[in-house]
């Protein structure tokens, strides 16, 4: 669905620092416990500050899911997060999205009519019944709603490898599968399949513009994954050179990456996790540790002021911020939480009740997994 942000007010845009900071604060002071605010670990500094809750999409669903009281839940993050939490939350609880604009390139890159083409191509050579969906929780919810229809699951970077598992490991879930059609991102889904001890065999790319996914028949039924031609924007700019050239320069010192690097990445990495792993990776490491962090720049220049006895720097010099989640600022967090507290509800998320019936399914079942 097309949401076009309109723009704000002037006297949110010409606001200072400080005057925002106060006129947050009042109206969410009086909106008190109808208001929840979560804030995922890319966000700016101005909006985490006022997170009632932080942590990955993974942490975010689970708040989402289990917390009933608040009327309103402010969503600082992404489309495709607020939308998650459209379906898991209670009916009387209404999503908000500070920003509409605040989308994700990687859930872009898969789409409902796309993903349902490549469905009915691969029952052209293959058992559809033998394959299960696995979409990674940047996606729309009508994907979501796909994977649902079809027992699959959900997944975050925190528990691929237990939906992974419980795909294709009939010792931990039903064994009516052998083979797994991941997306939007390959490389998350090659990462954990290599964790899991398949190996480069045992993948194929599925590239969606092309027929049959630009594979051979044999390619589709050798395959166990067929991992969707998707990226992020972000963890695709970590290549290996800068690996050696951190190496290098601090021979003393880590590499964390997140898995949505590249497998040459990952695999040059001392440690890779999702971006929960990477925080606790940093907090456990020993005062003096020197570390380079593959992932985005909010979260790795909040790791540098919290642990000011450490060394933490970005892998990539060149540090390139998440663009969309970098749309949600003081600005529009203010106006949000002002517009609530007189009354008025804006930019409220919501999900069709049919694809967020079948979406839910596909959600509760990476919940009941993990």
């Amino acid at each position: 669905m097309l949401r076009i942000q309109r723009a704000l007010p002037e006297r949110y845009t010409t606001a200072t620092p400080g005057e925002l900071h106060r006129r947050i604060g009042a109206a969410k002071a009086a909106l008190g416990s109808r208001v929840l605010v979560l804030g995922h670990h890319y966000q700016r500094d101005e909006v985490m500050r006022w997170a009632d809750a932080r942590g990955d999409s993974f942490a975010l669903a689970r708040i989402a899911a289990e917390n009933h009281d608040a009327e309103y839940v402010i969503f600082c993050g992404v489309q495709f997060m607020a939308e998650s939490a459209d379906i898991l939350t209670a009916d009387h609880q209404q999503v908000v999205l500070p920003d509409l604009n605040a989308g994700c390139s990687m859930a872009d890159m898969a789409d409902l009519d796309a993903v349902e083409e490549t469905w009915e191509s691969l029952a052209t050579v293959t058992d559809a019944e033998r394959v299960v969906p696995v979409t990674y929780m940047n996606s729309s919810a009508d994907l979501k709603a796909f994977v649902g229809r079809h027992r699959g699951s959900v997944c975050t970077s925190s528990n691929a490898r237990a939906v992974l598992r419980w795909a294709l490991d009939p010792k931990v879930g039903e064994p009516l599968w052998d083979k797994v059609l991941f997306f939007p991102d390959q490389h998350l889904g090659r990462n954990t399949a290599y964790q899991l001890g398949w190996t480069e065999q045992d993948m194929r790319v599925w590239n969606p513009r092309l027929e049959l996914g630009g594979l051979c028949e044999l390619d589709v039924k050798e395959a166990t994954f067929l991992l969707w031609r998707g990226h992020c924007s972000v963890h695709q700019r970590f290549r290996p050179e800068h690996v050696a050239a951190f190496r290098a320069e601090r021979p003393e010192g880590t590499v964390v990456v997140h898995p949505e690097c590249a497998h040459e990445v990952v695999d040059l990495a001392d440690a890779t996790g999702s971006t929960d792993f990477i925080i606790r990776y940093v907090e456990e490491a020993p005062s003096g540790a020197v570390i380079a962090v593959g992932t985005e720049i909010h979260l790795v220049k909040r790791l540098a002021d919290e642990h000011p006895d450490k060394t933490v720097v970005s892998l990539d010099p060149l540090v390139c911020p998440c663009s969309t989640m970098f749309r949600i600022d003081a600005p529009h967090l203010c106006w949000v939480l002002e517009s609530l507290a007189d009354g008025v509800v804006v930019n409220r998320i919501t999900v069709d009740p049919d694809t967020a019936a079948s979406a839910r399914v596909a959600l509760e079942q990476m919940l009941a997994i993990t």
